[in-house]
C-alpha cells in the first residue's frame, strides 16, 4: 500500500485573481501546506480566498535544501502543492530539481492546469501555434543575447521570449538588428490586468511604441516573433553563388558545394549542379 504523499503542482492567476479555478481552490485549502516561490506574493491570493494553509518558501536559491525536506514530508504521507509567483509553476520558474528527486523516489505528482502567460500570449498574437519555440527569458548581458538570437535568425517556427521591464527595449531594438525591421511580432504586457496591452507590429514599430512612453516599458512582457519565412533550397542566391566561386579557388568542386552548403543552408545538390554550369562556361 502507497502511503506517500502527492505533490500538486497548481497553477495560479497571472493577474486577475478570478482566475483561479475551483479545483486549485480546494488544493491549496485542502494540502497540509503550499511551497511557494515568495510567500508574501502569494499571501494576497491566499488572503483573497481565505485559504489558511501554512506556506513555505522554495525559490532557486534554496531549492535543492527544500528539496529535500519537502520529500521528507512527502514519504511521511503528508500532501503539497508548489506554487509560483504566477502563473503555472516550472516555466521559466523553480521547481525542476524537485521533481527531477521525486520522479526518482516514485513520489507522485498531479498538474493542476490553468493559467500560463506563455499559451495566453501565443493564443493571442496571430501567428501559427501548430508549432513554437519557447526561450523564456534571454541572457542578461548584451553579447550573449545578441548570440542567442543570432542563432534563432533562421528559426521558422513561432518563437517566444519572456523579458522583464528594464530589459524589454535594448531586447526588442537586438531583435530588430538581427531578425529585421519588418519581422512581425506581437508584445503583450501584462495580460489579465488592467493595463493589460497587446501590441501587434513590425517589430521596428513595437520598438518604436516601447521607446515613445516610459510607461510603455513597464510590465510583465511576452513577446511573440512570427517564424522565418521558409528558404527555397534550390533557389540559389546571389550571395550563395559568389560565395562557391571564392571556395572553388582553393577547394574542388565536391568540397566547395558542401562548404557553401553548410555556411548558406541551402541545398548541396542545387550549389554542385550550378558549379557545374559554371566550370563549363569558363
Amino acid at each position: 500500500m502507497n502511503n506517500k504523499g502527492i505533490l500538486y503542482i497548481v497553477a495560479t492567476p497571472i493577474g486577475n485573481l478570478s482566475d483561479l479555478s475551483q479545483r486549485a481552490l480546494e488544493i491549496l485549502s485542502t494540502v497540509d501546506f503550499i511551497a511557494a516561490e515568495d510567500t508574501r506574493h502569494s499571501q494576497r491570493l491566499l488572503q483573497h480566498y481565505a485559504i489558511n494553509t501554512p506556506s513555505r518558501a522554495l525559490h532557486e536559491h534554496n531549492e535543492q535544501q527544500m528539496a529535500q525536506q519537502l520529500l521528507q514530508k512527502l514519504q511521511q504521507g503528508q500532501h503539497i502543492a508548489l506554487i509560483s509567483d504566477a502563473g503555472t509553476p516550472l516555466i521559466s520558474d523553480p521547481g525542476a530539481k524537485l521533481l527531477q528527486i521525486l520522479h526518482q523516489q516514485k513520489i507522485t505528482v498531479i498538474p493542476i492546469p490553468g493559467p500560463c502567460a506563455l499559451i495566453a500570449a501565443l493564443s493571442v498574437a496571430g501567428f501559427s501555434a501548430d508549432k513554437f519555440v519557447f526561450e523564456g527569458f534571454l541572457p542578461v548581458k548584451a553579447h550573449a543575447r545578441l548570440q542567442r538570437l543570432q542563432q534563432l535568425r533562421a528559426e521558422s517556427r513561432t518563437l517566444v521570449f519572456y523579458e522583464a521591464p528594464h530589459r524589454i527595449q535594448a531586447c526588442v531594438q537586438t531583435m530588430v538588428e538581427v531578425f529585421g525591421a519588418q519581422r512581425l511580432g506581437a508584445l503583450v504586457k501584462e495580460i489579465s490586468k488592467c493595463h493589460e496591452t497587446i501590441f501587434h507590429a513590425p517589430l521596428t514599430e513595437i520598438a518604436a511604441w516601447l521607446a515613445e512612453n516610459p510607461r510603455h516599458q513597464k510590465g510583465e512582457f511576452v513577446l511573440v516573433l512570427a517564424g522565418a519565412p521558409a528558404v527555397d533550397k534550390q533557389q540559389l542566391t546571389v550571395e550563395a553563388q559568389q560565395l562557391l566561386h571564392r571556395l572553388l579557388a582553393y577547394l574542388s568542386l565536391k568540397d566547395a558545394s558542401q562548404l557553401a552548403s553548410e555556411i548558406t543552408g541551402l541545398s548541396k545538390k542545387s550549389l554542385y549542379q550550378y558549379g557545374l554550369m559554371d566550370l563549363k562556361c569558363v
